[in-house]
C-alpha cells in the first residue's frame, strides 16, 4: 500500500470511534489523531446548558479539527482521525440548530466559517461509519463512565443516530464509505472482528 492515506471514522457519541481509531493505527503503524475531549474547557458547561454553550462548543471542535488536519498534511504519513470535521457541520451543528440551541445567526456563521476552510484540506481516502442502536450507545457511555456524558438524553442520541443516517447517505456521493453494525463487533476483545475490518479497509484504499 503507498503512503498518506486519510482515513476517518464517523459515529455517534459512544459508538466507539475512539478504541476502533487507536486499535487500526497500533495494527497498521498509522498515526492517530484523536477529538479533543478530555482537555476541551466546553464540554461539561455544554451539557449543562446547550443553549448557551453550542456556538463555543462548535468553534472549538472546528479549530481542532482543522488544526489535526493541517497536522496530518504537514506529517506526511499514512492517518486515521477519530471523527471527521464533517461531522461538526453537518451533526452536531445542524442538529443543534434545528432543536433550537443554535440560533441562526450563529449557524449562518458556523457554517460560512466551515465552508471556508474545507477546501484548503484533504477528503478522506475512506470513512468507516459505526452505527449502533441507542440501548448500546447509553451501555457504552455507562461503561466509559465521562461525568459530563451521563446527563445526556436518550432522546439527544436518537436524534443524532437519524442525523448520521441522513448524512451518511449523501456522503456516499463524495466518499468511499463502510458502513460497520457496531451492535455486533466488539473491537476492545474480539480479534476477528478487527482483523475481518481491516482486511475491508485495505481492500477499500486499493
Amino acid at each position: 500500500m503507498s503512503k498518506n492515506y486519510l482515513v476517518g471514522i464517523a459515529g455517534n457519541i459512544g459508538v466507539g470511534k475512539t478504541t476502533v481509531t487507536q486499535k487500526i493505527a497500533d495494527r497498521l503503524g498509522w498515526k492517530p489523531y484523536f477529538e479533543s475531549v478530555i482537555d476541551n474547557p466546553y464540554l461539561n458547561d455544554f451539557y449543562n446548558d446547550m443553549d448557551r454553550w453550542s456556538f463555543n462548543l462548535q468553534i472549538y471542535f472546528l479549530a481542532h479539527r482543522f488544526r489535526s488536519q493541517k497536522e496530518m498534511i504537514e506529517a506526511g504519513l499514512n492517518a486515521i482521525q477519530d471523527r471527521t470535521i464533517y461531522e461538526d457541520v453537518e451533526i452536531f451543528a445542524k442538529s443543534l440548530y434545528e432543536q433550537g440551541s443554535l440560533n441562526e445567526r450563529d449557524y449562518a456563521c458556523y457554517r460560512d466559517l466551515f465552508h471556508n476552510m474545507v477546501p484548503y484540506l484533504p477528503k478522506p481516502d475512506v470513512i468507516i461509519y459505526l452505527k449502533a442502536s441507542i440501548d448500546t450507545l447509553r451501555h457504552r457511555i455507562g461503561l466509559r463512565g465521562r461525568e459530563y456524558e451521563q446527563s445526556i438524553e436518550r432522546e439527544y442520541l436518537e436524534y443524532l443516530n437519524g442525523a448520521y443516517d441522513r448524512w451518511i447517505e449523501r456522503a456516499k456521493k463524495d466518499f468511499h464509505v463502510l458502513e460497520i453494525d457496531a451492535n455486533k463487533v466488539d473491537y476492545v476483545n474480539g480479534d476477528n472482528d478487527l482483523d475481518e475490518l481491516i482486511e475491508r479497509l485495505q481492500s477499500a484504499l486499493r
